[in-house]
């Protein structure tokens, strides 16, 4: 292995195709600051408002977290390969369950954007290129548009990380539909992603969950798959399980979907998977007989499961699978390697992105690279600024204008949606807002 330095300061580690990157800079400790001091003032209120100090974040924007949909991308592509349009929706579906997966144990809060910020990431090796804009500050919205590289998918949506605080836990509902259009088959798939929820926001080790049903639509076939993330429940038994069915347009089953969002997820019959089903209800109801049922509130800790693995019932395919985190990701936030490289910075391509790329952003700079007071102090006057302008603009009657995508309907949903305008990617860049 040959180890190299890049000029962000990051140790990458070349063996191969495969790089293994490292932060500059591991993550304080927590530990020291009360969340409670912040948050008790805000009860059952929306958190988009509050300024949180920075220690409560990671050294992402949410733009840069968004991309991280992206990770996956090889099922997108393979989806275009396949002739079936089940086998295609599976592959879909794998796809939406993997978009959530990087949330496991990340507990760390993306800062928001600014009005008005960009990010931009191209993956040659994943064949994909994306933008990315702030286009509301209140409500916070960003939008993005991902296309492939060969022209064989086009992936875009807007996202409004609804955050709700109830006491013990902050519920984030990313209000948006992705659309996913697959070109080689004239198809559209769109869907909404499930809420996500951080428990033991106060006391106790902060954990994850993931609940609620995404339907995802093929506008084309009418085909449906219904996937059903199931809140943990009272003994941690459903904790990040993921189930369902992808049916055609009269609502016949064609197969079912399972696993566990953290983890992987099958495909198998749907006569079979409700044969294991019902004799699972069965074995769970004769163990719970045996024993006296307690209390019913929602666990303080995070439940352990059953078994760390999904159980893989007989005859059953896998559509996909978590791709392990690196060895240091406890200390780094609990990135995944392609989190690791998002923030990535260099001479080339310092040139040629635009001035409101959040890697250019300063106080997730000095956060990556452990200065955390001067993150602090940069984040405050980056919102000072953006305060400012906006008060300039209210008394020059002046509207913000966004830069890469325009408001319009979805064009298989009908829903209000952000769309891109194109011209990002000819490099011609002017007349942009200064915002750091």
């Amino acid at each position: 292995n040959v180890c190299v330095w890049d000029l962000g300061g990051r140790e990458v580690i070349w063996s191969g195709r495969h790089e293994e990157t490292s932060l500059p800079s591991p993550m304080f400790s927590r530990n020291d600051f009360s969340i409670w001091s912040i948050l008790r003032k805000c009860i059952g209120m929306e958190l988009s408002k509050i300024t949180m100090p920075v220690i409560f974040n990671e050294p992402l924007s949410f733009l840069q977290r968004l991309t991280e949909y992206m990770e996956h991308t090889y099922l997108i592509h393979k989806a275009s390969s396949l002739s079936s349009t089940t086998e295609r929706m599976q592959c879909v579906a794998a796809f939406a369950v993997s978009a959530v997966a990087s949330q496991w144990e990340r507990t760390g809060k993306p800062f928001n954007p600014l009005l008005g910020e960009t990010y931009e990431l191209i993956r040659d090796d994943l064949g994909f290129r994306l933008l990315s804009e702030q286009v509301s500050h209140h409500p916070p919205i960003s939008a993005f548009y991902a296309e492939g590289l060969n022209n064989d998918f086009v992936f875009h949506g807007s996202i409004y990380p609804k955050l709700k605080f109830w006491g013990k836990s902050v519920e984030a509902e990313p209000k948006g539909t992705m659309t996913l259009e697959l070109l080689e088959h004239n198809e559209a798939y769109t869907w909404t992603n499930p809420t996500c929820c951080v428990h033991n926001i106060i006391v106790g080790k902060l954990w994850i969950e993931q609940y609620g049903n995404v339907e995802i639509t093929n506008h084309k076939t009418g085909e449906k798959c219904v996937l059903s993330f199931k809140p943990c429940g009272l003994f941690g038994k459903e904790l990040h399980k993921v189930e369902g069915y992808i049916q055609d347009k009269s609502k016949k089953k064609l197969c079912a979907l399972y696993g566990k969002w953290t983890e992987c997820l099958y495909s198998v019959d749907p006569a079979t998977f409700e044969a294991y089903k019902k004799n699972d209800k069965k074995n769970a109801e004769e163990k719970k007989s045996s024993k006296q049922v307690g209390n019913t509130e929602e666990p303080d800790e995070m439940p352990l499961p059953d078994s760390e693995s999904v159980y893989v019932i007989p005859g059953s395919i896998l559509l996909w699978r978590i791709t392990p985190r690196p060895p240091n990701s406890a200390q780094m936030y609990n990135f995944t390697s392609f989190a690791m490289a998002l923030n990535e910075l260099d001479k080339e391509m310092e040139s040629v992105i635009p001035k409101t790329d959040c890697r250019l952003r300063p106080d997730i700079r000095a956060m990556e690279n452990g200065e955390i007071d001067l993150a602090s102090e940069e984040k405050k006057r980056l919102e000072e600024k953006q305060r400012t302008a906006r008060k300039n603009r209210s008394k020059s009657e002046e509207d913000w204008k966004t830069r890469w995508f325009h408001q319009g309907p979805n064009p298989y949903t009908g829903t209000q949606d952000w769309l891109y305008s194109g011209n990002y990617w000819d490099r011609n860049y002017f007349n942009l807002p200064d915002i750091y």
